[in-house]
Formats: C-alpha cells, sequence, structure tokens
C-alpha cells in the first residue's frame, strides 16, 4: 500500500503547482481496504499556512511577486492568518523584525531571487540579534519549461 501511495504522491508531485493541482488528486483512491479522497492531501502553501498559524502567527507580512503568489492565494485562505502587504523587501523585512520583537515571531513571504536579495539586510539584522523571523521565499516550479 505504501508503494501505491508513494506513486501517486510522485505523480502530483510532478505535477506543476497551479490553482488546479488538486484537479490531478483523483476523487477517491483506494488500496487493500484503505480509501482516500482529495480532502486528505494537502498541498504545501495549506500545509505552511496552518503551520504557521500553530505557530503562534497572526500576520504575515509580504512583498507579492510572480513566484509567490499562489502560496499568497493559501495564505490567505487560513482564517487564522492576516496577510500584510509591504512597499518592498527592505521595509517587509523591518517591519517583520519589529513584529516579531513585539510578538515573538513573524513570518516574511519575497519572491525569487531580487525579492529574496533585497530582504537580506533586514534578516542579517534580526538574525544578528536572535529575533526569530521566518523569510519565505518563491521559486520557479522545476517542472515548467524555461
Amino acid at each position: 500500500m505504501i508503494s501505491t501511495i508513494s506513486r501517486l504522491a510522485k505523480r502530483i508531485h510532478s505535477k506543476s503547482i497551479t490553482r488546479n493541482a488538486l484537479k490531478a488528486i483523483p476523487k477517491r483512491f483506494s488500496h487493500e481496504g484503505v480509501t482516500l479522497t482529495a480532502e486528505d492531501f494537502t498541498t504545501v502553501g495549506s500545509y505552511l499556512a496552518t503551520r504557521l498559524a500553530e505557530a503562534g502567527s497572526e500576520k504575515v507580512f509580504a512583498v507579492p511577486g510572480d513566484y509567490n503568489l499562489i502560496l499568497l492565494d493559501k495564505l490567505i485562505e487560513n482564517p487564522k492568518l492576516e496577510l500584510i502587504g509591504t512597499c518592498n523587501e527592505l521595509n517587509g523585512g523591518y517591519v517583520a523584525d519589529g513584529y516579531a520583537r513585539a510578538k515573538g515571531f513573524a513570518p516574511f513571504v519575497v519572491t525569487y531571487m531580487v525579492g529574496g536579495l533585497s530582504a537580506i539586510n533586514a534578516i542579517a539584522g534580526s538574525y544578528s540579534d536572535n529575533i526569530p523571523v521566518l523569510l519565505i521565499s518563491g521559486g520557479p516550479n522545476t517542472n515548467d519549461e524555461p
């Protein structure tokens, strides 16, 4: 049974993650008496949103970009999280730093390459003061065509 579920997971993860990713999951999957439905599967974005809420974060700071929009959609769907947009990555990093100093923890979402590089100074400052800021950077899907 494990190998069958593993093959299904590989099939799901081999597809590009888009808004329609759950369409790749069969409505029902049965093997050796175990039945799974689409509700039994989750996306990385949904899992991350759940874990951030469990970690006590009420706000997620973000600068939207090409490679993090689907993740931001999942974060918005979680009713326990409030998405706070910032003007740019450097300012957002310092906002997350200040929030983490006041509340104990802050996640900050940026886009690929330039977004992550622009946030380095703020995140380095948080790191040097042992402030728990989690920087989450989007990136291109490895399955996408160049």
